[in-house]
């Protein structure tokens, strides 16, 4: 039986093992998938050294910690400098980035005409993803974060006319997820309009509370359930070959 797994910090409400544990059950799929925790970067490297599974997924924090610790990142992921998807190969480690496949298909879905520069929340391995998809389709964007980055801007920065020209928001984050449903990006959601399109990576909840606060507005909102499917199908693809 051939072991699957997912690679982060905190995997308790997960959406990769129940999805594959599902996929298995209904396509009589010999295999199981587990969760791996780690606290550190040791405990990960230690991990990759000593593991008889071969097949892994990777979420916060490690999306860019563990790229120095395989062996072979392919052309995407080199480029969007975050991986997301391993598989071992002749005891090498290769690496891929499926996030980038996930969100395009999902985020293209619902774009209209008039939504044509974005604000991408957040700067770790999900939004290198997301950025690599907007310059892909040749699409402006602002990085938004907490601490100030080259390039980018800090959430009180975020006033009416920049609303207006970067009317696409995408939230890379992981706040608003269950449990902290209460929680979200700090923005001016009283300035938001039905001229915006908010797409939440974060699942769970399905709506979240920054996809509350565009939904008030009449603003297009999609969250992240089909991206992850998606992305999980590429990663399936990508172990098989």
């Amino acid at each position: 039986m051939k072991t699957f797994g997912l690679i982060g910090k905190s995997l308790a409400h997960s959406f990769s093992k129940n999805y594959f544990t599902s996929k298995f059950t209904t396509q009589n799929i010999d295999a199981q998938f587990a969760n791996f925790e780690f606290a550190t970067e040791l405990e990960l490297e230690k991990f990759l050294e000593e593991t008889d599974c071969n097949f892994c997924n990777v979420t916060i924090p490690y999306k860019e910690k563990i790229m120095p610790l395989v062996d072979v990142v392919d052309i995407t992921a080199t480029k969007i400098g975050a991986v997301n998807c391993i598989k071992k190969i002749d005891n090498l480690w290769h690496a891929t980035n499926t996030d980038c496949l996930g969100f395009e298909k999902s985020f293209l879905q619902k774009i209209q005409t008039q939504h044509k520069k974005a604000l991408v929340l957040g700067s770790g391995g999900a939004s290198k993803a997301v950025q690599f998809v907007l310059k892909k389709n040749s699409i402006p964007y602002i990085i938004v974060s907490r601490t100030y980055i080259l390039g980018g801007i800090n959430y009180n920065d975020v006033t009416e006319e920049i609303l207006q020209n970067y009317n696409i928001i995408i939230n890379t984050t992981p706040l608003g997820t269950y449990p902290e449903v209460h929680t979200g990006p700090a923005l001016p959601y009283h300035l938001l309009t039905s001229n915006n399109y908010l797409f939440d990576m974060v699942y769970n909840p399905i709506e979240t509370l920054f996809l509350q606060h565009g939904k008030n507005k009449n603003a297009t909102c999609i969250n992240g359930l089909e991206m992850l499917e998606l992305q999980a199908e590429a990663s399936w693809n990508y172990w098989n070959e």
